[in-house]
C-alpha cells in the first residue's frame, strides 16, 4: 500500500496515475475541499483518506497499513510576506508531521518532494549547481526557498531518527495542469501575448519525467540523498519562445534588464498593497529571474537511471492538450 499526499496537485495527479498504470495499490490524503479533476478516473481507483499534511492526527491516521510515501504535497507561494506563514505551515510543520508519522508507522521508505530552490542560489551564479550544494542563505533565496530547505532538515532529523528516506529536488515543472496555476500561468500569458522576458533563465522539467523519477527514486535511491529533476537549462526567452511556438503565437520582443525588472516587482507590490490582492511578481521573484542559475542532471540519470525528454516535447504536449 502506497501513500501519496498532495495526491490531487499537478505532481501528485501524474504520480498517482503512473503508480496505477504499474498496478499498485495506492491511498491518497487530502482536504474534504480538494478539487479532484486533475486525477480524473483515477480518483475512483484509489482509497481516500481525509485530512491534512499541517494535522498530525490524519496523518497519522493515513499512515495505517501504509509501506511507502510519496510526500508531494506543498505550497508554492512567492506573494511575499502574504505567504510565509503558509509556506511554514505546509512546507515545514507539514514535512515533520508526514515523516513523523511514517517513522511511526514503520513504513519502508519515503521520498520527499523538495526542489532546486533549496539547493540554494549564490548572488552571483558561477558554474553548475549540483545536489553537492550547501546551503550558505543569500538574497536570492525566496521564502519558498528556504521553506523547502527546512522540510529538508526535517527529512534528515527523521532519517537520522530510523526513517529509509530519499529527496528529490525538480526543477521548475511544465505539463498539463489547471489553466492559471503553477506554470500554466506561465502558459496563459505567453498564449495571450508577452511582451517581454525576463534576462536570466533557470532548469526546467516535465512533469511526468519529475513523476517517474519519484518512482526511480523509490526504487533505486540512497537513503538520505538527493537527486536533482531537470531537463535543460535555459534562458526565460528560450521558454517562452518555445511555448509560443508551440502554440503558433509571436514571444516577447524584449529581454527586460534585470533593474526595470526589480521595479516593476516593486510597483507590482505596492498596487496588490492597495489592492489587497496578491502580486503579479514581487521583487525577489524579479531579482532571481534575472539570474541564469545552471544545474546538472548526472546523478539523476546515472544513479536512477532516468532519460528526460526536451523542453520542446514539453511545450508541444502541453499546447496539445488545448487541442492546439
Amino acid at each position: 500500500m502506497i501513500l501519496v499526499t498532495g495526491a490531487t496537485g499537478f505532481l501528485g495527479s501524474v504520480l498517482v496515475r503512473q503508480l496505477l498504470d504499474e498496478g499498485e495499490t495506492v491511498r491518497i490524503l487530502r482536504r474534504e475541499t480538494s478539487a479532484l479533476d486533475l486525477l480524473g478516473e483515477s480518483a475512483d481507483h484509489v482509497e481516500h483518506a481525509i485530512g491534512d499534511v499541517t494535522d498530525f492526527e490524519s496523518v497519522r491516521a493515513a499512515m495505517d497499513g501504509i509501506e511507502y510515501v510519496y510526500h508531494t504535497a506543498a505550497f508554492v507561494g512567492f506573494g511575499g510576506a502574504k505567504d510565509a506563514e503558509r509556506l511554514h505551515a505546509v512546507n515545514v510543520v507539514g514535512t515533520a508531521n508526514v515523516v513523523d508519522a511514517a517513522r511511526e508507522a514503520s513504513v519502508r521508505r519515503l521520498v520527499l518532494t523538495s526542489s532546486q530552490a533549496a539547493l540554494g542560489r549564490p548572488e552571483k551564479p558561477a558554474g553548475v549547481i549540483d545536489e553537492t550544494a550547501e546551503w550558505t542563505g543569500s538574497k536570492m533565496d525566496t521564502a519558498y526557498a528556504r521553506s523547502k530547505h527546512e522540510s529538508e532538515l526535517e527529512a534528515h532529523r527523521a532519517i537520522a531518527e530510523g526513517l529509509d528516506a530519499v529527496i528529490v529536488n525538480p526543477a521548475v515543472i511544465f505539463g498539463p495542469g489547471r489553466e492559471g496555476e503553477n506554470t500554466m500561468e506561465i502558459v496563459a500569458k505567453v498564449r495571450k501575448g508577452i511582451p517581454a522576458a525576463p534576462a536570466g533563465g533557470t532548469s526546467v522539467v516535465d512533469v511526468e519525467d519529475v513523476a517517474a523519477g519519484h518512482r526511480a527514486a523509490m526504487a533505486r535511491g540512497e537513503t538520505g540523498e538527493r537527486y536533482f529533476l531537470g531537463s535543460e537549462d535555459l534562458r526565460w526567452k528560450a521558454i517562452f519562445d518555445t511555448l509560443a511556438d508551440a502554440f503558433g503565437v509571436s514571444g516577447p520582443k524584449i529581454v527586460l534588464p534585470p533593474p526595470l525588472a526589480l521595479m516593476a516587482g516593486f510597483a507590482s507590490e505596492i498596487v496588490a498593497s492597495l489592492t489587497r490582492s496578491r502580486p503579479t511578481l514581487t521583487r525577489e521573484t524579479a531579482r532571481i529571474s534575472g539570474r541564469f542559475y545552471r544545474y546538472s542532471n548526472r546523478k539523476a540519470r546515472e544513479e536512477l537511471g532516468i532519460t528526460f525528454r526536451p523542453f520542446r516535447a514539453t511545450a508541444e504536449r502541453i499546447a496539445a492538450s488545448y487541442g492546439g
